[in-house]
């Protein structure tokens, strides 16, 4: 059984890699990246070329309880707003293993409202 873990691990890396490989966030676009998990979603604002985190929110900060799709919408608002603050206008998705769809898109959509330019 570990062993179909270890092999899941490898591929999920392996499309990370594929998709970070065309994305790199500058100090004027810095990369927006998700991180899913079966019960969480994370997101954070990440400048590449000084490898700081400028704004990170995760389904934590918000103490609503809703379905997963709207957390995620919830989320991105929030990081949206975050981003207005630190002064970011602009950045690149990095939707790392995952399919643009279902929270990851949600979340996207969220920080589209928020005034992210992607």
């Amino acid at each position: 059984m570990e062993n179909k873990t270890k092999i899941k691990h490898i591929k999920m890396k392996r499309r990370s890699h594929r998709t970070r490989a065309k994305i790199k966030g500058t100090s004027d676009r810095p990369r927006l990246t998700v991180k899913r998990s079966l019960k969480h979603i994370y997101a954070q604002i990440i400048n590449d070329a000084t490898g700081k985190t400028l704004a990170a929110v995760s389904d934590a900060d918000i103490k609503e309880k809703k379905k997963p799709v709207e957390l995620a919408k919830e989320v991105g608002l929030l990081l949206g707003s975050k981003a207005e603050k630190v002064g970011v206008k602009e950045v690149v998705f990095d939707r790392g293993s995952y399919k643009y769809h279902g929270r990851v898109a949600s979340l996207a959509d969220g920080a589209r409202e928020a005034g992210l330019k992607f």
